[in-house]
């Protein structure tokens, strides 16, 4: 027991490293700015009358993809922009409370985000009904995007090394702190898969929508269980 405490203490304290040297040196101070911009402006867009309308009429796969057609279109077609502000924008926190090891202390981290009324509302717009087996709640499936949009973004990215699985662990590990569950959930996982299998079939097929992946991984879902 110990010893996998420690490891997942260790796992943790790597990704943070890793994570921060990635978004905070190795981005300009333009880029930072841009990738605000492009946050605030997908979160809006979330927020607005336009998508809770696509909504309601047509599901939240198709929802899905206007939002990440919005996202390609405001940053001029450059898919990895897009795919980094929409897991900033779909992420539904603003700080995150990440407890250091060793010194047992909190420190709150915080996130991109919009301004806090567009990022209530935006939380509310989002499409959360992803899945054949997303929990029928109000809640369901609303932390997925991230997941997806996070993971899709660094196999995108990444031409030597697969580092999808990274964004996945550190989505996980924050929503851990949040307690807004009590264990890793396999689910999570398994959605970060199928956002890395996105961002590298994505290299080749620039029209290729996140409905399409879900509907994948729902297909499997029923040939697995049924």
């Amino acid at each position: 027991m110990f010893l996998s405490v420690l490891s997942v203490l260790v796992v943790k304290m790597k990704l943070l490293i890793i994570l921060e040297l990635f978004f905070l040196t190795g981005f300009t101070l333009s880029q930072q700015s841009n990738l605000s911009k492009t946050v605030n402006h997908i979160s809006e867009y979330i927020a607005s009358e336009r998508l809770l309308e696509i909504r309601n009429i047509s599901g939240d796969l198709i929802a899905t993809d206007s939002i990440f057609r919005e996202a390609v279109k405001f940053t001029d077609e450059n898919y990895s922009d897009a795919l980094l502000a929409l897991m900033f924008a779909t992420v539904p926190y603003r700080e995150v409370p990440i407890q250091m090891p060793l010194i047992n202390s909190i420190v709150l981290y915080p996130l991109t985000s919009a301004d806090q009324e567009t990022f209530l509302k935006k939380n509310e717009n989002l499409p959360r009904y992803l899945f054949f087996d997303t929990p029928k709640n109000d809640y369901g499936d609303k932390d997925k995007l991230a997941h997806f949009f996070g993971s899709a973004f660094l196999s995108y990215e990444s031409n030597i090394f697969d580092l999808g699985k990274l964004i996945g662990y550190f989505v996980e590990a924050f929503e851990e702190s949040f307690k807004v569950q009590s264990n890793i959930d396999l689910r999570d996982l398994d959605v970060n898969d199928y956002g890395r299998l996105f961002g590298n079939l994505l290299k080749e097929n620039k029209k290729l929508l996140p409905s399409q992946i879900f509907l994948l991984r729902s297909l499997r879902f029923f040939r697995v269980n049924l």
